[in-house]
Formats: structure tokens, C-alpha cells, sequence
């Protein structure tokens, strides 16, 4: 029914009545009658149908109204995303409608302004993005309010005696929404208790409690682990390529426990390259639908703290049977390829295997001996396997250059942690050859792997990075020729060679750093979709992630369809069907969960720099302007950290020009710009409210 009713729907162009539903329908009994009024009260609260003051039925799509995502502010307004808006919808305080930042809602627009500007108040809340949140626990005449952490969320908490687990003032703690009591007001209770806010660690435990992401596996994860053996057993190796003779190794960080893969290469008499990439066989021990399975399709990712990592998967399998630890059995599914001079792969096989990792190799020792000619102690051996390797890498980066990849260079920023937790300094994380070989070799396999199913025509879940809008980068042209910046030729279309050309010219440019990050900005987000539709960042035309299935659930997917359809040669109807209708979830949970995991890592990462800047009040720094608003500047450091020059604190009145993003002083006549360097003073940090406020001293 649900079908007919939206083809219905579609095919109007106006508004029906629930008897022209019932008529188009053909329903002529009370039970189906019924079938249909809880149908259409489902797609009213789902957002997909509007159901107007007279009583008439439409779609969404088709109506005045739009359906998007809250952006809420602290001071008490929002913003609404719309996708295929170009800008998204302001909401004054008073037409908020007790939403919250990341509600689902239903929004009018009720003026619009020039330039696109749009005015609208918010008619419905379709979905909560949670019940539950964090905050500090303090209690007036017996009852308990709640302090929220996320200063967007505007409600007023109130926690019963006989629902407060026994908190105590200071306490942090994860409260469940249980009724309202008034505008904006709820009764709650608390559900569990994090820990004193002053406890080393219950920072950070407050962040991911605030993005819904478990920190304990469920007692029947336990079970299932204790049943998992931390050994290969005989048995396991029947039916699988035996790679244990072959040199084998791993390439990671200094304190990686955690190894997806693993490589191997050889130079072939015919000239060509022999790449073998070797990934964990986490879906041999994660059986779908499994207790493992269904806690790891809802983490959906690893999540990497400052001080900790919470794992996708429990440490036995991650850090154990799983991971491709040095000097052990370990089982594997191989993508070996075949690569000529010219980095094309001509040949390749999928297969399962078994490996002997010969030893855990660290990207800072590997970049000794392949950028400094320095052979740490082990190493020896590996020397001649690893000059092959950079060779290889060379290669593969000249290919994927020659085809448009994009490569903005962002810098990373590394904090270091002391045992309680407290930062002790901030540094930019060192990215060199063995870093870069990796990634190369990484993005071949995917692409050697994604490239076969496509061809198959098999449901599969790619990596998708769209193509950006054009009317962005559009402005952001305009926003170069302000600067005084106009490239040479014409940028006619939004391929990634174009975005490839506009790099290589602002190069040189003094801002590249900040106008490298201003362009990504501007850029797509990457995604997963059971649609291939192509990887612009690499301009890459078919591509997936299989490479790390200890901490992300995709690439556990992919191996599992790996094994259904190759090992298994498991094609049969059902099958497809199965993975058919099961793909979309995946994704889109899998999209959810890692952004979730993202803004968590950027936000514990905020709140530890504006720490560290709590022990360096009045020192003084050299920054760059990296974006320029009506209400001041932010000044980004040569170790990332990022603080705010207010506009209210400034020297003089400064007037500010949104389209070349400047402020200009009115009695002295400075100018900022974003890309110029100053030095500046440190006045304000707060770990609390995750801030930096600094003052200019002088410009350079």
C-alpha cells in the first residue's frame, strides 16, 4: 500500500482529502481503512508527507515546508540545513518550537530575503537525535538540575530524589529524558554516573557519552569473545594460500596495537611490480548477525582519543587473533596486483590466505632509512624490499597525479597527554615516505577490489566523495580575486584536475595553508553508499574501504561480500537479494557513526588545546588569520591551536566586508585579512567552554 499511496501522491499536483486517497486506493473495508490512516500518520511523523489545516494530504517535496537538521547556537537561535538549499535557514529563539541542536524537524520559511537569505520557524520535531544527555549534576531544595555540557541544547532538566542513582553535587552524569513539565522543561533521571568532573579522565568520558558512543561491550560480546580462540589453528589454514614463507610485514605508528594490514613486494622479471596487500580476516571471526556483529555495526568505527582508543571491536580481536601482530600465524584476505612502470595494475587475484608477519615496522624508523639512509637495528634485512617499495609509491603518486588527485596537505595536530590526562604540549604529527607508501598502496587496494564487484554487478558499498558544487568554488574564485589572486586560463567545469591546477597555483602563496584549508572546506563530504559513485578527492572512478576491518565496519562488510561472493561463490537470489535490501542501513549507519566520531575527536581535541592554553595566559605567539567574521577574527598557530581576537575587544571600530572577508579599522584604517600574519597574545582559555580568546600584539 505504502508504494501505490506515494505514486499517488506524486502523480497530484495538489493536496488530497483522505476520501480522494481512499477512492485512488481502491480501499472499500474498515481494515484497510484503518491500514491507511496509520500509514499516512507514519510518513507525517517520518517527514516524507504533509498533512495541511484542511485535512488534506500531499508530499513533503511538493509542499511549502522543508524537512532538515538543526544547527543550533548557544545564544538560543538556529540555523536548518536543507539538502539542495544553497543556504541554510535562520530560526529567531522564539520560533525554535523546543527543538535542539540535530533535531529532525519541519520548517516554513517565512521571509526571504535577497541573496538567497532565509528566514523560518520550526513546526514540528520529526525525530530527536537522542534522549540522553551529559552534564553536571547540582541540587537546590532536594531536587537535581542539570548543567548541560553542550551549551546548544537550551532545556531545563529537573531530576527527581528517587531518579538521581545517589549523584552528588560535581558529578557528572548521563541523564535519560523521561517527560515534560513546561516550555523546554523536562522531568529526568539519571542513568548512569560518569564520574566527579574534577577526576582525571571525566573530560573526555563526558564528550563520547555526549556523542552516544559506547565505551563497555554487552555480557553477550564477552561470551562470544571467551569462544574465540587467540591462536590459528591447523584446521582454520585448509582451503587458504599458505603466504607464511613469504616476507611479510607491517608499516604503523610507534604505539599501534591495532594492525589492519599488512604488505609484500616483488620486482618481476618482465619489469613489473608484484604488490601484495594483506588485511585481517575480521569477518571470519565476526560471523554476521552475531552478538560481535550487531555491537559493531552499531559503533560502526574505532574512535581515536587523545589519551585513548575506544575500539570497535573488543581488545582480544582487535589487539589479538585479529590484528597481524610480528611472529605469529595470523589469517588474511590478500589483494595481490600486478602494477607496470606506469603504475596501471594489470593483473591481480582476491584471495584467502595465511601469513607470518616478520616484524612490526614503525613509519618513524622506516623514514630513517628510506628519507635519511639510517638502518635502525632489525631493519637490516629489509632494506632492499623497502627501496622497492618507495619505488613502487613513486610511481603510484605519479599515476594518480597524472589523473587529478587531489592532495590539500592538511597538517594534523598531535597532543601529548602526561598519565592524568593533562596535556604537556601540542605538536603537527610528522607525515613522510612510509606514511605516504602506505596510503598508496592502501588506495590501490581498494580500488583493485571495488573495481571487481562493480564488474560483477553485485550489491557492494563504495566510498563515494561527490563532485562539489559549482557555485562554491565560484565563490571561492571571487573570494581569490579579492586578494588579488587570478588564475590564468579558464576553470570551465569542477573536475578534479581543476581543483588540481587551483592547488599547484596557490602553492607558493603565502596563505596556501589557510586557502588550502578554505577550498577543502568547500569540498564535499566523503561518504558510504551502495551507489558507486566515484571518489573525487582521488579522482578515483570506482572505489571502497578494505583495508582497515578492525576499525571500521564497511570494510568488515566488504570482506564478508568477498567471501560470499568469491570464496563461496554464492550468487544465488536470495543472497543478492539479502545484501540488496541490508546495504543501504550499513551505509548510512556507517556515514552516521563516523561523523559522530569525528566532531567527538575534534571536540576532545578543542577542549585539551584550550587547556594546554590555560598554563600559557599572557605569552605571546606567531599566527595566521585563518577566517575572518563580523564578530573577529580567528588566529590559527604553527601547531594548529586556533583562538578568537574578538571584535568587541579590538583597538578601534572595525567595519567588516563579508565578500572579501576583512575587517578594516575606522579610525586607524588597519586592515585584517585572512592569510596575514600577526602576533598575538593569549588572554583567555577555558577548558570548559572549549575557547581561546587572544589579543593582537602587532602585525607582520
Amino acid at each position: 500500500m505504502k508504494e501505490e499511496l506515494l505514486e499517488i501522491l506524486n502523480s497530484s499536483d495538489y493536496a488530497l482529502s483522505i476520501e480522494q486517497v481512499q477512492s485512488a486506493l481502491h480501499i472499500t473495508t474498515p481494515n484497510e481503512l484503518q491500514e491507511l490512516l496509520k500509514l499516512l500518520s507514519t510518513l507525517e511523523d517520518e517527514g516524507v508527507i504533509y498533512h495541511s489545516n484542511k485535512d488534506k494530504y500531499m508530499l513533503l517535496e511538493k509542499s511549502h515546508l522543508k524537512k532538515g537538521m538543526v544547527r543550533a547556537n548557544k545564544k538560543g537561535f538556529g540555523f536548518v540545513e536543507v539538502e539542495g538549499l544553497k543556504e541554510d535557514i535562520f530560526i529567531r529563539e522564539e520560533n525554535m518550537n523546543g527543538a535542539i541542536h540535530n533535531d529532525l524537524v519541519l520548517v516554513e520559511i517565512t521571509v526571504k530575503k535577497e541573496l538567497d537569505r532565509m528566514e523560518g520557524r520550526i513546526l514540528k520535531i520529526l525525530k530527536r537525535q537522542t534522549d540522553t544527555f551529559v552534564g553536571e549534576i547540582y541540587f537546590k531544595k532536594g531536587i537535581g538540575h542539570i548543567i548541560l555540557d553542550d551549551k546548544k541544547v537550551k532545556l531545563d532538566i529537573e531530576i527527581p530524589k528517587k531518579r538521581n542513582l545517589n549523584a552528588v553535587n560535581g558529578h557528572k552524569v548521563l541523564v535519560k529524558l523521561m517527560s515534560p513539565i513546561g516550555k523546554n522543561r523536562y522531568l529526568g533521571e539519571v542513568i548512569e554516573i560518569l564520574g566527579h568532573k574534577d577526576d582525571p579522565g571525566v573530560d573526555i568520558l563526558s564528550i563520547v557519552y555526549k556523542y552516544n558512543i559506547d565505551t563497555v561491550f554487552s555480557d553477550e560480546v564477552v561470551e562470544q569473545v571467551k569462544m574465540i580462540p587467540d591462536e590459528v589453528s591447523p584446521s582454520e589454514k585448509k582451503g587458504r594460500v599458505d603466504l607464511t614463507e613469504e616476507v611479510i610485514f607491517t608499516i604503523d605508528g610507534d604505539d599501534t596495537k591495532d594492525i589492519d594490514d599488512a604488505i609484500s613486494i616483488e620486482k618481476l622479471d618482465n619489469g613489473n611490480y608484484k604488490l601484495g596487500v594483506h588485511i585481517a580476516d575480521v569477518s571470519y571471526y565476526v560471523k554476521e548477525n552475531s552478538p560481535l556483529d550487531k555491537d559493531a555495526m552499531e559503533r560502526g568505527t574505532s574512535v581515536y582519543l587523545v589519551d585513548r582508543v575506544i575500539p570497535m571491536l573488543p581488545h582480544e580481536l582487535s589487539n589479538g587473533i585479529c590484528s597481524l601482530n610480528p611472529g605469529v600465524d595470523r589469517l588474511a584476505i590478500s589483494c595481490v596486483m600486478e602494477i607496470n612502470p606506469q603504475g596501471q595494475t594489470v593483473d591481480y587475484q582476491i584471495f584467502e590466505s595465511v601469513i607470518h608477519s616478520r616484524i612490526q615496522m614503525t613509519y618513524k624508523k622506516v623514514n630513517q632509512v628510506l628519507e635519511e639512509g639510517v638502518i635502525p637495528e632489525g631493519y637490516e634485512d629489509y632494506v632492499e624490499k623497502l627501496q622497492l617499495m618507495k619505488e613502487l609509491s613513486a610511481i603510484l603518486g605519479k599515476m594518480k597525479d597524472t589523473r587529478g588527485y587531489i592532495d590539500f596537505e592538511v597538517d594534523e595536530a598531535k597532543i601529548l597527554v602526561d598519565e592524568q590526562g593533562k596535556p604537556t604540549d601540542v605538536i603537527l604529527r610528522n607525515r613522510g615516505t612510509g606514511e605516504n607508501l602506505i596510503e598508496d598502496f592502501m588506495i590501490a587496494a581498494n580500488e583493485c577490489v571495488a573495481t571487481h564487484i562493480y564488474f560483477m554487478e553485485l550489491p557492494f558499498i563504495y566510498r563515494v566523495h561527490e563532485y562539489p558544487k559549482e557555485e562554491k568554488i565560484r565563490s571561492f574564485l571571487g573570494f581569490l580575486a579579492t586578494l588579488g589572486y587570478q588564475m590564468t586560463g579558464n576553470i570551465k567545469d569542477t573536475n578534479p584536475k581543476t581543483i588540481q591546477k587551483l592547488l599547484h597555483f596557490l602553492k607558493d602563496k603565502k596563505e596556501y595553508k589557510i586557502l588550502s584549508s578554505l577550498l577543502l572546506r568547500n569540498m564535499q563530504k566523503a561518504v558510504y553508499k551502495k551507489q558507486n559513485l566515484g571518489h573525487y578527492g582521488l579522482a578515483s572512478k570506482c572505489y571502497t574501504h578494505f583495508t582497515s576491518p578492525i576499525r571500521r565496519y564497511p570494510d568488515t562488510t566488504v570482506h564478508r561480500l568477498l567471501r560470499t561472493y568469491l570464496f563461496h561463490n554464492d550468487l544465488s537470489v536470495s543472497t543478492i537479494q539479502h545484501w540488496d535490501d541490508k546495504l543501504d542501513y550499513v551505509a548510512e549507519h556507517s556515514s552516521s557513526k563516523e561523523r559522530a566520531s569525528v566532531d567527538c575527536e575534534r571536540e576532545v581535541e578543542d577542549m585539551k588545546m584550550a587547556e594546554y592554553m590555560e598554563n600559557h595566559i599572557g605569552e605571546v605567539y606567531k599566527g595566521m588569520i585563518s577566517s575572518v567574521l563580523s564578530f573577529g577574527m580567528f588566529i590559527e598557530l604553527d601547531n594548529l591551536i586556533e583562538g578568537l581576537v574578538p571584535i568587541k575587544d579590538m583597538d578601534d571600530f572595525y567595519h567588516y566586508d563579508e565578500e572579501k572577508m576583512t575587517l578594516t579599522g575606522e579610525r586607524t584604517h588597519v586592515k585584517y585579512s585572512i592569510g596575514e600574519e600577526v602576533m598575538v597574545r593569549v588572554v583567555r582559555a577555558s577548558k570548559e567552554e572549549k575557547i581561546i580568546d587572544f589579543e593582537i600584539v602587532k602585525k607582520l
